[in-house]
């Protein structure tokens, strides 16, 4: 094959390079890229032409003016993040909110003879979780942590509390002022399509065994939209399951059982109903600020869903606060304020299977640690 190599003049190739630099930052601006994704070009070039000593600093700085003239007329666009008005969010309304101040601890009291070697607790942090809460606020002490995001974007501070004395304390302080929004859904319309995310069965989230794809299908005969099939999982669940306060998440198949359920039952079969016929559907834990409305039904440590309804988007429901008949409407499809969420997902990896937080040490043989934690909850504005 017969090669040939046109050579150029230096001028040339100088206002040939730069003719086409220019076009390319041209064709960034109007497609919306950050002039400084180009700046590497002339990096580039000035580079090229030291190497090879053909480009002159006339030139170089001739191609400079050129680029400070472009820059004139382009601007960076502004984009908005705000969603139109068409999008599922639209139809939440905030009807209020709540500020609280929540302080957690925990204590690791070494009640053996020797110290560990190896110690490390990871505790989950409460964070932003938008429509739902804002994190105002967050101190940790100790501050010397290290952050950990899980993969549903949970977060925990990791401590490593390795050599600590037989007969010493040591103590985690977590102080938050959170704003929890009161959010209601408009569900006058419930047609459209579903995202494929959060369908599948997981460990207490047993969408796929067949008693709760059989009892899925049965509850959602004949309900024109999905909407109307999670109101229908929704009342079974508040009508068939016998809450008994048992400390343990059994799962979704296990609340069909006769030992009785709590709020990981409840949310558990909730969410593996929905995910058996498709509707994708998400498990929170968190804390429930308790009054005297809610004092008698349900704990601090509390568990919920939400699943995506069509055209309206990721909606909460809390079938334990719900399960009374005078109960039922006013958690469907209603975020109450009282709800702060700390993790997401039934079985979050950093957890081990735990709740909120997990410590593991060693050896155990001669050391012996005990690990306790509390909750305070405090209203701010009322």
């Amino acid at each position: 094959m017969d090669q040939s190599i046109t050579m150029l003049s230096l001028p040339s190739t100088i206002t040939y390079i730069g003719y086409i630099f220019l076009a390319l930052l041209s064709i960034g601006c109007i497609m919306g890229l950050p002039v400084q994704s180009f700046l590497h070009y002339r990096s580039l070039y000035s580079t090229i032409g030291l190497m090879r000593g053909v480009i002159k600093s006339f030139f170089n700085r001739l191609l400079v003016c050129f680029l400070l003239i472009s820059l004139l007329g382009c601007q960076p666009q502004v984009v908005s993040m705000i969603p139109a008005t068409t999008t599922p969010e639209a139809r939440v309304t905030i009807l209020g909110q709540r500020e609280y101040v929540v302080h957690q601890q925990l204590a690791l009291v070494n009640d053996g003879s020797g110290q560990p070697e190896k110690q490390n607790i990871w505790i989950a942090l409460i964070r932003d979780f938008p429509p739902y809460q804002d994190v105002l606020s967050m101190e940790v002490s100790p501050s010397d942590f290290e952050l950990v995001v899980d993969e549903y974007g949970n977060h925990y501070a990791e401590f490593d509390f390795s050599g600590q004395p037989a007969g010493t304390t040591q103590t985690v302080k977590i102080d938050y002022r959170v704003v929890v929004y009161d959010l209601a859904y408009d569900l006058s319309t419930c047609q459209g399509e579903l995202p494929q995310e959060f369908i599948q069965p997981e460990l207490h989230i047993e969408s796929a065994n067949p008693q709760i794809v059989a009892l899925a299908s049965e509850l959602a005969r004949g309900k024109d939209t999905v909407c109307q099939q999670v109101r229908a999982f929704y009342d079974y669940i508040g009508n068939e399951l016998v809450y008994t306060s048992n400390g343990e998440n059994w799962g979704a198949q296990a609340a069909l059982g006769p030992m009785g359920a709590d709020c990981t039952e409840y949310t558990s079969l909730l969410v593996a109903l929905s995910r058996a016929q498709g509707i994708p559907a998400r498990y929170f834990e968190g804390l429930l600020y308790l009054d005297k409305g809610t004092d008698a039904i349900a704990k601090i440590e509390h568990a919920w869903p939400d699943v995506y309804l069509p055209d309206v988007g990721w909606t909460a429901l809390d079938p334990t606060l719900g399960r009374l008949p005078v109960t039922r409407d006013p958690y469907f499809a209603h975020y109450t304020p009282d709800h702060i969420i700390v993790t997401m997902g039934a079985n979050p990896s950093v957890l081990r299977g735990s709740n909120y937080w997990t410590h593991l040490y060693w050896p155990g043989d001669s050391t012996s640690i005990r690990a306790t934690g509390e909750w305070q909850i405090e209203p701010v504005d009322f």
